[in-house]
């Protein structure tokens, strides 16, 4: 294997010459002696191609693949088009890197820009940006560009995934500034105690559509009390479910976030995924990150540029009122492939089968005595229920190759159905679940 470094060993002595320095160990003089590594890392030596292929394969080997699975939680197994994983593995997308020299990577540029455009019309916003790391991310940012001088309280809901909670909470520790936590009643964001809650000082409200329990949220509701106190409202939706319900921008959200990873992106394990966002016109100059626009190059053809990027995020960093200088674009691009293929009907047809499966789950399994649902409330594709020997249930559906659903706080279970299940499957997961608790 060769060299990394471009540099041949003359140019390297030039280099050090120009500089005044006699070897690259004069780099470091300023690193305490105590702190050098004279021997060198212990690392075994190199292995071949074919070593290398039998070693990760047989890591590989040792992930459990079920053929069902019935546990979302921010992570879902929706069915992906065999284009989607085709188009983004090209070379040009794969080892493409952030367009630092944005106007000399048009390709690259396109995809982002068909991206955002997407984006916008799945939430109903004018603006979106060229994506951030996650779900949980989106929402932290959203919640920092809604602060002001005299604003610096964001209120969260109660009902939200609790990894979204601890990041925006993270982001506030960070900044010196204050999260609320909303509280919920009956599964679903109490809308007197936001009432109660907004005052002078908050800058916004975020909730999640549908919620981390399933909840279909009274978005609306809410959105006209935060506006009513003079408050920015921050809805994370689930992209999925936006293709038939309401978008962010009918219920009134200033700022739409969520979880890319349904449009497209595997489960990998926890990743990569990505976080969109998207905004009125209004607010678009707080939005943090890349911003791509199309105009018209000297000879009056389409040609898409860098049209918003923050400078401050590099060069006066400790002003920056975000800390995002890349973007997901390889992500960004699947979710724009996923889209195109999907398309507004495909979309619709399988948010509609997600819900209708996880309804038929959900009646299946309260059919069985001692089973109840936690909350009565309309939900999408995610149900909660309280039954008995949870543990034994989700054990019995692992040795049958199926994965069960999210174990909560109080012995509930968090289930979640999408396109992927087939009758079949449900059926058999209601039957092996009766089966347990019959005994």
């Amino acid at each position: 294997m060769g060299s990394y470094i471009p540099s041949t060993p003359q140019e390297r002595e030039e280099m050090l010459r120009a500089l005044g320095l006699q070897d690259f160990r004069d780099l470091y003089r300023d690193v305490p002696q105590e702190m050098y590594l004279d021997g060198g890392p212990d690392i075994p030596a190199g292995m071949s191609e074919c070593e290398v292929n039998r070693a990760v394969s047989a890591m590989a080997a040792k992930n459990r693949v079920f053929s069902t699975v019935l546990r979302g939680a921010g992570a879902y197994d929706h069915y992906i088009p065999s284009i989607v994983k085709f188009i983004p593995n090209k070379e040009e997308f794969l080892t493409a890197y952030t367009p630092y020299q944005a106007e000399m990577s048009q390709g690259v540029l396109q995809s982002i820009f068909e991206y955002q455009t997407m984006i916008c019309e799945l939430t109903g916003m004018d603006v979106s940006n060229a994506s951030v790391y996650d779900g949980a991310t989106a929402a932290a940012e959203a919640a920092a560009m809604c602060r002001d001088r005299k604003r610096r309280v964001t209120l969260v809901s109660a009902a939200a995934h609790p990894d979204t909670i601890n990041t925006i909470r993270t982001y506030c520790y960070g900044t010196g500034d204050e999260m609320r936590i909303v509280p919920m009643k009956d599964g679903r964001t109490d809308p007197d105690a936001l009432r109660e809650m907004l005052g002078d000082d908050v800058a916004s409200f975020y909730v999640q559509q549908p919620n981390f329990y399933g909840q279909f949220e009274a978005a609306e509701t809410l959105g006209e009390i935060v506006h009513d106190h003079g408050a920015m409202y921050i809805m994370g939706c689930h992209p999925i479910s936006l293709a038939i319900v309401k978008t962010p921008r009918d219920c009134g959200a200033d700022v739409a976030v969520g979880e890319g990873q349904p449009l497209g992106m595997p489960l990998s394990f926890g990743g990569p995924y990505l976080g969109y966002m998207a905004t009125t016109a209004k607010h678009m100059r707080k939005l943090p990150g890349r911003i791509v626009g199309e105009t018209t190059d000297s000879k009056g053809e389409r040609a898409y540029v860098l049209s918003l990027q923050a400078r401050e995020q590099h060069i006066r960093r400790e002003k920056a009122g975000s800390n995002i200088c890349s973007n997901q674009a390889l992500c960004a691009l699947t979710a724009s492939v996923y889209m195109a293929a999907m398309g507004p009907d495909g979309m619709a047809e399988a948010a509609r089968q997600s819900m209708a499966k996880a309804h038929y789950l959900a009646e299946g399994l309260t059919a069985i005595e001692g089973v109840t649902l936690r909350y009565t409330g309309p939900f999408f594709h995610e149900f909660v229920t309280d039954m008995p020997r949870a543990d034994e249930v989700l054990d019995a559906l692992e040795k049958a190759d199926i994965l069960g659903g999210l174990p909560v706080e109080n012995g509930g279970i968090l289930w979640c159905a999408t396109e992927k299940a087939d009758r079949a499957a449900l059926d058999r997961a209601i039957a092996i679940c009766r089966e347990v608790l019959e005994k």
